[in-house]
């Protein structure tokens, strides 16, 4: 059925609603503002707009995080407890075992079985010491020593890998807050859009295909809200596993990091490594233990001692004439005959095992040099591209979404293109976030792997819980 308006009532519709998208769009330019990326809470707290480094570490909040997770963390608890085993094996292995007390009756006859009759009869008492051959000792002792540095080493490992991974759950966490509070604020943009496109369509100027556009757009930026909510647990169930909370914890809110200065040069970095990096050091005295250990199979060729002494009382004769008591005092020694069956293959296995060490230890350092080399090359790309960002494609993309704005006001420009030029802006602010994130990210790797977040963070045994 078609509908005939008078043309007097006609034009007054199309005045009201072209009026209405007037009114709509210079509020749209003044949402789109360039600078204005804060989320509304930022704004009413009178936090300045501006990047997405803006955020401060200031408050403490990471570090906190941090000294929760040395406190409560369960692997750093169980390597600390491995410390503390291995120290205390260590002066064990290095004392003596403990000596032998005998006693009985020595040469007594059986018929008859009197203990006065035989001048040899004697009550006996004896104690016994095994004395090994000297250096065998200290080399058992050391190697146990060096054993217990390696673990500590170890412990350190824990502590450094513990705060890297704390600090990157940290500002993945970050990241996707930030995102999700841009996602929500161009979804509201985009149904201002929307609302203009629907109300130019109302009165002819516009295509029905621009609002069904705007609708899909907003569709597909709630489903992507859902999709970030869900990412957002995960990485917060992760960043809790971490600190040793219980699931039921308060919510963490972090915020997003500043831009730091820059690494130091990579080799400033490889010699930090080389002489702080606990996993390297570990290593070195993992050689050290197996060049004991090799020392020690080839001491097992000289002989170890056993030496006693004994008391041995004798009663009177049977006419009563006292006898004399007699003591004895013996060294015996092992004859360590069986070297090619026993003490060539230990002396074989120290070597291989110490060859092993030295070509782990040469990996692991490769290793080191490449991935710093990896984390330097992001810290720096991530840094000149947030640069980028902040001095010249966010400037100018908003820009351009004011310049599509004036422009659709008057007709001059499509919808496609309106819509084209805010989801660009956006695209680029979640890309500048990433890229602080990346930056600061790539800091705590090298962090970790030169040791400077374990020789930061050393916990003493007397403050970890013991379990």
């Amino acid at each position: 059925m078609l509908l005939v308006f008078p043309r007097r009532l006609a034009l007054r519709l199309i005045g009201s609603c072209i009026g209405l998208a007037l009114v709509a769009t210079p509020a749209l330019a003044l949402a789109l503002k360039p600078g204005e990326d804060s989320s509304p809470m930022q704004v009413a707290q009178g936090v300045p707009a501006g990047s997405a480094a803006s955020g401060s570490l200031d408050s403490g909040e990471l570090k906190a995080l941090l000294s929760e997770a040395l406190e409560r963390n369960p692997e750093i608890r169980a390597a600390l407890n491995e410390r503390e085993a291995a120290q205390q094996r260590v002066a064990p292995v290095g004392a003596l075992e403990d000596p032998m007390l005998e006693f009985g009756v020595v040469n007594a006859p059986i018929q008859p079985l009197r203990l006065n009759t035989e001048d040899m009869t004697m009550k006996m008492l004896g104690i016994s010491q095994k004395l090994p051959f000297p250096g065998k000792r200290d080399l058992r002792q050391g190697i146990a020593a060096k054993n217990a540095a390696s673990l500590a080493f170890g412990y350190e490992e824990t502590v450094s890998r513990v705060i890297r991974d704390v600090s990157v759950a940290y500002y993945d966490l970050a990241l996707i807050d930030r995102s999700i509070t841009l996602l929500e604020r161009n979804r509201q943009l985009v149904g201002q859009i929307l609302r203009i496109a629907e109300s130019r369509y109302t009165v002819g100027q516009g295509a029905q295909a621009d609002v069904l556009r705007a609708q899909t757009q907003l569709a597909k930026m709630t489903e992507e809200l859902v999709r970030m909510g869900r990412e957002r647990r995960v990485m917060a169930a992760d960043l809790v596993r971490l600190l040793g909370r219980s699931p039921e914890s308060l919510a963490i809110r972090p915020e997003m990091p500043q831009l730091k200065a820059g690494p130091p040069p990579i080799e400033e970095l490889r010699n930090a490594a080389l002489k702080e990096r606990p996993q390297l050091l570990g290593l070195q005295s993992l050689i050290d233990k197996n060049q004991s250990a090799l020392d020690l199979a080839r001491k097992e060729y000289y002989p170890d001692f056993d030496v006693r002494f004994s008391y041995g009382q004798r009663d009177k004769t049977p006419d009563g004439m006292p006898r004399s008591d007699m003591i004895s005092l013996t060294v015996a020694i092992n004859l360590p005959l069986w070297q090619k069956s026993r003490l060539d293959p230990m002396v074989a296995e120290a070597q291989a095992m110490r060859g092993q060490a030295i070509s782990m230890y040469e990996a692991q350092r490769n290793e080191v040099f490449a991935k710093l080399d990896q984390q330097v090359a992001i810290a720096e790309q991530s840094r000149e591209s947030v640069t980028l960002y902040e001095t010249s494609i966010l400037p100018q993309a908003r820009l351009a979404v004011q310049s599509a704005i004036a422009a659709y006001q008057v007709n001059r420009v499509d919808f496609s293109t309106l819509l084209d030029s805010q989801m660009s802006v956006f695209g680029y602010e979640v890309n500048h976030a990433a890229a602080v994130a990346a930056f600061n990210k790539a800091l705590a790797e090298i962090d970790q792997l030169t040791g400077k977040s374990a020789s930061g963070a050393r916990l003493a045994p007397s403050q970890g819980e013991k379990q």
